[in-house]
């Protein structure tokens, strides 16, 4: 069986990463990628690493064939897949949205985080949220996908065996994460020229980090209502990675082995690695590949308990679990195309 899948938004990052990851999928045909700056344009033109392996061109979003492929990927900005969901749907193809389109259920939350309207709110109960270990078997029924943020899913993944597990207060989390400047795309913004991000470091959003709703929204329905979460993230100079430091405090000191309780939630899970007791994840041992690496603290025996996690923030965080979910989606072996082993160095 082959896909046939077409990208909406190629240019960016996550675009440029989801087409490599495609490319080099057994199980996939590409029929067409958009990029309006770059519309007629042959991808390999513009981007040497596909010479000889890629001989498309960049069509424009509006002359895009969706009822010549199965799945449409969007890899563009908040807000536009929400304008072509309805007629792709209708044409019979499947979608995942890289953007944030369809994560949040409410349409007036999406309006205060994302200052616009939702274009089309009657299929936000539809889209199922796109984090594999939670929501597979919705994923596998699904014909809308909302793929996870890159700070949610190290967040959530870090936090949901204890949460699962009633064993923390839900309402005093906090969530202190540090993102690779890739994180903010190919924006040309003075925070993130090589002279201002480079020996640098800071936080931003302190107030209220878009990623904040999502996050809660995706622990409250895996778990129960209730989540207090303090979020504060920070750019590193760095191009790509996530490192989330979590903290939560335990409901009781009897606690069991918490080690025991991560390696059990995470047995079956490919690409979720609980590192040994007492080890410290580096983002360069997940940059490339679709691993989020955790590691669980108690330290001092306290009632406090610290838990590592990373993840490459244009991989597990976007283009590899939107991959992920494709293979889910249309019944493929789950790390088709994904099995690569992490850059080193």
């Amino acid at each position: 069986m082959s896909i046939r899948v077409g990208i909406v938004g190629g240019s960016g990052y996550t675009g440029l990463e989801l087409l490599r990851l495609l490319v080099c999928h057994p199980m996939v045909e590409l029929v067409f990628i958009t990029s309006r700056a770059e519309a007629g344009t042959l991808v390999s033109d513009s981007l040497p690493s596909f010479r000889r392996r890629l001989d498309l061109k960049f069509i424009d979003p509006a002359h895009a064939p969706y009822k010549e492929v199965d799945l449409v990927f969007f890899a563009t900005p908040n807000g536009v897949a929400m304008q072509s969901a309805h007629e792709i749907l209708a044409a019979g193809a499947k979608v995942i949205d890289l953007a944030a389109d369809f994560r949040l259920k409410d349409p007036q939350l999406w309006r205060q985080w994302y200052g616009m309207d939702h274009h089309c709110p009657e299929l936000l109960e539809e889209a199922v949220y796109g984090l594999c270990e939670i929501n597979r078997e919705q994923i596998r029924k699904a014909r809308l996908v909302a793929n996870p943020g890159c700070y949610p899913t190290a967040i959530q993944l870090g936090f949901l065996p204890l949460l699962e597990q009633g064993l923390v207060q839900p309402a005093s989390l906090i969530a202190d994460a540090k993102s690779g400047v890739s994180g903010a795309g190919k924006r040309m913004e003075q925070t993130y020229l090589y002279s201002e991000a480079n020996e640098n470091f800071q936080a931003y959003s302190v107030n209220g980090h878009r990623h904040l709703p999502e996050i809660v929204q995706g622990l409250e329905a895996a778990t129960k209502p209730g989540i207090g979460l303090l979020f504060t993230p920070h750019l590193v100079p760095m191009i790509r990675g996530i490192h989330a430091t979590l903290y939560a405090t335990l409901n009781t000191e009897a606690a069991g082995d918490l080690q025991e309780l991560f390696e059990k939630r995470y047995q079956d899970e490919i690409f979720v690695d609980v590192m040994p007791s007492g080890s410290h994840p580096q983002t360069k041992s997940v940059r490339g590949s679709n691993v989020c690496r955790i590691a669980v603290h108690r330290p001092q025996g306290g009632a406090r308990l610290v838990i590592l996690s990373v993840i490459d923030n244009l991989f597990k965080g976007a283009a590899g679990q939107a991959v992920q979910n494709m293979n889910i989606m249309f019944g493929l072996a789950e790390d088709s195309g994904l099995d690569g082993l992490a850059f080193v160095p």
